[in-house]
C-alpha cells in the first residue's frame, strides 16, 4: 500500500469511526474504488489496526471520565458505600457492555473477516439500520440522563454494538440507537457509544496486529499502517468534538438522509456492474 493510500484510509476512519455511518463500511468503499483487495487479511487486519488511533483519541479527548471510572472501580471493590457511586456504575456498566461484542467478535472472527467483507453487506447494513435509527430518534422518550444508566441498559446495547460486525450498520449507529430506545437523551447515548468503543476496538484492533502481522507487512506495510493510525487520530480528535457538539442540538436526521443515498448507490454500481462484490 502506497503512503497516500494509507493517508486517505486513515482520514476516512478518523472522520467515520464515531459518526453513526459505519467507518467500516467507508473504508470498505475506499479500499474498493482504490483498487485495493478488500478480502485481503492484510487489508483486513489493517482496517482494524488503524482503527486504534481513532481510540486513542477518544481515549484522550475522554480521559478525566476514564479516570473517575477506574478509581470509582477501585474504590468500589473494597467499599459498599463506593458502590453506590456513579462513577462504581458507569465502570461497571461498562465492563459489562463490552462483554458481548468480545464473545462474538472472537466466536466469529473467520466469518467478520470472510463473507461479511461484501459491498452488499455494506449497502444492506447502511440502508436497513437507518430504519432502525429513525425508529429510534422518533419513538425514544430521551429522559434519562448518563446517572441513570444501568447494567441492563449496558448489556442491551452492548448485544446491538454486537450486529455492527455487519459493514455498514455502524457501531455507534447500532449503540447509540439502542440506548435511544432504553430511553437515553442523544448527548448520553452518543457518550456511551464512545465508552462502549474503546475497549472492544481496542482489543480488537490489538487481536488484528498481533495474529495478522505478518499478513499486514506483506501486503500494507508497517509504515503505511502507522502513517493510517496517526492520521486516522488526529482526523478523530477533531471528529469527537464536533459530533458531542452536534448532537446537543440535532437528530440523527442528516446521517440516515446520507447513508440511505450511499447505500442506494452502492447497490446501483453493483447492479450494473461498474464495481464487484469483493
Amino acid at each position: 500500500m502506497q503512503i497516500w493510500e494509507a493517508i486517505v484510509l486513515g482520514v476516512v476512519e478518523g472522520v467515520t469511526e464515531f459518526l453513526p455511518v459505519s467507518s467500516t463500511g467507508h473504508l470498505t468503499i475506499t479500499e474498493k474504488l482504490m483498487g485495493i483487495p478488500i478480502d485481503d487479511k492484510g487489508v483486513t487486519a489493517f482496517t482494524a489496526v488503524i482503527q486504534v488511533g481513532a481510540i486513542l483519541a477518544a481515549i484522550i479527548y475522554f480521559r478525566k471520565d476514564i479516570i473517575r471510572f477506574i478509581v470509582g472501580l477501585f474504590k468500589g471493590l473494597g467499599s459498599a458505600e463506593a458502590r453506590q457511586h456513579e462513577d462504581w456504575r458507569m465502570a461497571v456498566n461498562v465492563i459489562v457492555g463490552s462483554i458481548p461484542i468480545v464473545i462474538v467478535g472472537l466466536a466469529f472472527k473467520d466469518v467478520i473477516e470472510g463473507a461479511l467483507r461484501s459491498m452488499w453487506f455494506v449497502a444492506g447494513g447502511l440502508v436497513v439500520w437507518s430504519v432502525v435509527m429513525v425508529l429510534g430518534d422518533h419513538l425514544g422518550k430521551q429522559k434519562r440522563a448518563e446517572g441513570d444508566v444501568t447494567w441492563k441498559d449496558s448489556l442491551i446495547i452492548g448485544l446491538a454494538q454486537c450486529i455492527a460486525v455487519i459493514p455498514g450498520v455502524s457501531r455507534s449507529g447500532a449503540t447509540i440507537s439502542m440506548s435511544l430506545f432504553r430511553g437515553l437523551d442523544r448527548v448520553t447515548a452518543t457518550r456511551l457509544s464512545f465508552f462502549l468503543g474503546i475497549p472492544a476496538l481496542t482489543g480488537g484492533g490489538i487481536l488484528e496486529g498481533v495474529s495478522q502481522s505478518k499478513e499486514i507487512a506483506a501486503t500494507v506495510g508497517w509504515g503505511a499502517t502507522a502513517m493510517g493510525t496517526a492520521i486516522s487520530f488526529v482526523v478523530a480528535y477533531v471528529s469527537i468534538a464536533w459530533l458531542l457538539r452536534y448532537v446537543a442540538g440535532h437528530t440523527f436526521a442528516a446521517f440516515v438522509y446520507y447513508r440511505v443515498a450511499l447505500g442506494g448507490i452502492i447497490v446501483g454500481l453493483l447492479a450494473t456492474g461498474a464495481i464487484t462484490a469483493t
